[in-house]
């Protein structure tokens, strides 16, 4: 996903310059990231990925309407905005049927299977942890 501004990665390279992410295409033509940590939350960056990937994981495929649904207060707009990019990293497979209507179905790749399971710690950690975790943000610690 490219980023700019605050959202870039700016931090000291080998040689002490600055490296910035630039484009989709640029990844392709040279390595970016600084660790295997930099590059997974490059792909699953932001407050939308992570729950598209959830929703696709326990539902196989699923149609965008489906999706949608899964996914309390996406837009339409950002979900197909998500729905490329994560397609273009070879996250998710789209399958277009040509008939009428047209009918699109959404499902993980193997790459995008994977990625699933290493999220699956993150999520129990998050389900342990929510109640302190609300309470720090209202100011009243555990």
């Amino acid at each position: 996903m490219p980023k700019s501004g605050a959202e870039g990665n700016s931090g000291s390279g080998p040689a002490g310059g600055t490296e910035t992410k630039t484009t989709k295409a640029s990844k392709a033509s040279k390595m970016l990231y600084a660790c295997g940590l930099d590059a997974a939350v490059d792909v699953v960056g932001g407050k939308w990925k992570p729950m598209i990937l959830w929703a696709l994981y326990a539902g196989t495929t699923l149609r965008f309407g489906e999706l949608r649904r899964h996914i309390t207060g996406i837009s339409e707009k950002v979900l197909i905005q998500q729905l490329r990019e994560l397609e273009s990293d070879g996250i998710v497979h789209r399958e277009v049927y040509r008939e009428v209507p047209p009918k699109v179905e959404y499902s993980l790749t193997p790459l995008g299977l994977s990625l699933n399971e290493a999220l699956i710690p993150l999520g129990v950690w998050g389900d342990e942890h929510m109640q302190q975790l609300v309470a720090n943000r209202e100011g009243k610690a555990a």
